[in-house]
C-alpha cells in the first residue's frame, strides 16, 4: 500500500498534462471512491461523468478554457486526457431525510449547512488523492457564471435534477515552470493558525 504521506505531497493542482492516454482501468480506479465519499445519511447523490472522448473533451474546453488563455494560462483543460464532471443531485438528500428514521418531529431537518455541497467537496478531495494514488495529476474549474455552467452540463449531458459542482481534469504531469511552489511554500501558513487544540 502506498503512504499516505506521498500521496498527499503527490496532491496539488496541475494546469500542464502530457498527451499520454489513461488507461480506462485506472481511472475505474480512482472513480471507485465515489462508493466511500462522505453522503449524509447515505443520500447517495453523487454522479461523475468520466470524459475521455475527445470531441466531448473539446466541448468542455470551448466552454471554460477562454478565460484561461486571456489570463496567459497554457490550454490545460484541452489537454488534460481525462476529464471527471462532478455532479450532486440535492433531491437525494431531501428523498433521504424525509424517510422515517431521518424525520426530526414528522418534518427535515433544516439544513443549516447544504450537505450536497459539503458532500461534493469531499468527493472532490478523495479524487485528487486517488489520482495522486495513480501517478496522476489533477486541476480544476468551475465557472462562476450560469451559463457556462448550465453549457458545461449540457456537454456532459447532466440530467436537469443534478448540479455541476465543477470539473477535475486528469492526466500524467509535464513540467508546468507556471508553478512557483517554492513561493507557495513560503505562503504555508503556520499549523497553529490553522489548527485549534481544546484539550
Amino acid at each position: 500500500m502506498t503512504d499516505f504521506n506521498q500521496v498527499l505531497r503527490g496532491r496539488r493542482m496541475v494546469r500542464n498534462y502530457r498527451p499520454d492516454p489513461v488507461p480506462d482501468e485506472v481511472i475505474e480506479r480512482v472513480v471507485k471512491v465515489v462508493h466511500r465519499a462522505p453522503s449524509a445519511g447515505f443520500s447517495q447523490g453523487h454522479r461523475i461523468v468520466v470524459v475521455s472522448d475527445p470531441k466531448k473533451r473539446a466541448e468542455l474546453a470551448a466552454v471554460a478554457e477562454p478565460w484561461y488563455l486571456e489570463h496567459g494560462f497554457h490550454p490545460w483543460i484541452s489537454q488534460a486526457p481525462v476529464q471527471l464532471v462532478i455532479g450532486i443531485r440535492e433531491a437525494s438528500y431531501h428523498e433521504r431525510y424525509t424517510e422515517a428514521d431521518k424525520l426530526e418531529a414528522a418534518e427535515e431537518i433544516p439544513w443549516p449547512v447544504p450537505f450536497w455541497w459539503f458532500d461534493s467537496g469531499a468527493l472532490f478531495a478523495l479524487l485528487q488523492l486517488a489520482a495522486a494514488n495513480e501517478g496522476l495529476a489533477s486541476g480544476f474549474y468551475s465557472p462562476a457564471f450560469p451559463d457556462e455552467l448550465a453549457a458545461l452540463s449540457a456537454v456532459a449531458g447532466l440530467p436537469d435534477d443534478v448540479a455541476l459542482a465543477g470539473v477535475l481534469t486528469v492526466g500524467y504531469p509535464a513540467d508546468d515552470p507556471g508553478v512557483p511552489t517554492a513561493k507557495l511554500a513560503k505562503r504555508r501558513k503556520p499549523i497553529d493558525e490553522l489548527v485549534t487544540w481544546l484539550r
